[in-house]
């Protein structure tokens, strides 16, 4: 979509965000911007080793996957993927596997620093008035724009009574590092290096004004 100068504008795009976390969604909606939620259900595999690059990875095979998905469309659209990881003395930490596994992420995190990396994908895609057409190329009208956001987050030390505690109320199973630093596990958080919404899920600014940069162009 386009604004009156001839230029497309992030806010009346048709937006799909690849990606079921609630964390995302609040943050989206946040700023203002009108979404869709939808995921293609197919499991993502690194092949990079560094953070920055698994991350970017990741969140371009979730954005990936909802476009072929979608198919041919007459509407243009913007594909947001993301995806989060922990990375602590040399090791990538996803989301824990089980109780064990958070107790043991937030034990190697306590009383250290480490630090938070989310890839951000966008993948634009122009709308065909004959969408479907046998004329179409599969890569025809799509643009892609990827980067990645890192912060730096200390925590306190921790006893293994306060870990196991957290662990319980289960806010720590579907994140990264096995904790979310907007809920009860605030306690525990020292200082925080660089955007708080990044490790939350999204760095939320920094995607507005790359979509916004990117697309006004």
């Amino acid at each position: 979509m386009e604004s009156g100068n001839g230029k497309r504008t992030v806010e009346k795009l048709k937006i799909i965000l690849a990606s079921t976390s609630p964390r995302r969604r609040e943050l989206l909606a946040q700023i203002g911007l009108d979404f869709e939620v939808r995921t293609a259900g197919t499991e993502e595999r690194a092949t990079a080793s560094e953070p920055a690059d698994v991350v970017e990875e990741l969140s371009g095979q979730k954005a990936q996957a909802v476009l072929e998905e979608l198919g041919d469309t007459a509407e243009a659209v913007l594909i947001i993927g993301a995806d989060t990881v922990v990375a602590s003395q040399g090791r990538i930490l996803g989301k824990p596997s089980d109780e064990r596994e958070a107790v043991s992420m937030l034990g190697s995190l306590s009383g250290r620093s480490h630090e938070v990396y989310t890839g951000v994908t966008l993948l634009y895609r122009k709308g065909w008035p004959g969408a479907g057409s046998p004329d179409r190329e599969p890569g025809d009208g799509l643009c892609r724009r990827v980067f990645h956001e890192m912060t730096k987050v200390s925590f306190y030390p921790m006893t293994e009574e306060e870990i196991r505690s957290y662990v319980a109320t289960g806010d720590c199973m579907d994140k990264a590092g096995a904790y979310g630093i907007q809920g009860l596990f605030a306690r525990f958080v020292e200082k925080i290096e660089g955007d708080y919404n990044n490790v939350v899920g999204l760095p939320i600014g920094r995607l507005y004004q790359e979509a916004k940069e990117w697309l006004g162009k």
